[in-house]
């Protein structure tokens, strides 16, 4: 192992968004019994900072992997396609009406059932675009195209927050 080497390659894997969760777990599972501390606790203190150290990279690569959001930014930025999500803050334009309709939804929601609806056409338009992602990024390898589909995707994460919340106030 390299600690140098990218997610990816730390796990064995082929450098695409399309990944099984399974395969992911189970490759995880098994890297952190190879680099868990107390196997190397007959060595020494550096050789179990070693391992600790292997043990933080492997815990890192597998919550960037097992998230989709997080998998996809991390393959544009792998192939050289920044998100920049602090800095660029351009969308589709559609996709600002979407946000701003799904805004007014959640200022007008009154009771659960509002909100329930509202989830189901965030989650709807999530879903097209993991699926668009996969496509971007794994069928076209168009990193760059991808970013403006992630940086849409980290707004409906934002905005999925916003929704759990306001569901917590209802409660």
């Amino acid at each position: 192992m390299n600690l140098q080497s990218n997610d990816f390659e730390l796990f064995g894997l082929t450098q695409q968004f399309a990944q099984e969760r399974s395969a992911l777990d189970a490759r995880w599972k098994a890297l952190q019994a190879q680099a868990h501390p107390d196997k190397f606790a007959a060595q020494g203190a550096a050789a179990q900072r070693l391992a600790m150290q292997w043990s933080v990279r492997i815990n890192e690569a597998y919550q960037r992997l097992k998230n989709p959001l997080q998998r996809a930014a991390y393959l544009c930025e792998l192939h050289g396609a920044p998100i920049q999500a602090h800095s660029n803050t351009a969308m589709a334009p559609a996709f600002l009406m979407q946000q701003i309709e799904w805004r007014e939804s959640l200022d007008e929601a009154r009771s659960a059932a509002d909100l329930e609806t509202l989830t189901a056409s965030v989650d709807s338009t999530q879903n097209d675009l993991l699926a668009r992602c996969a496509q971007v990024l794994d069928d076209q390898q168009d990193y760059n195209a991808a970013v403006a589909l992630v940086r849409s995707l980290m707004f409906i994460e934002k905005f999925r927050h916003d929704l759990d919340t306001r569901f917590d106030a209802l409660s």
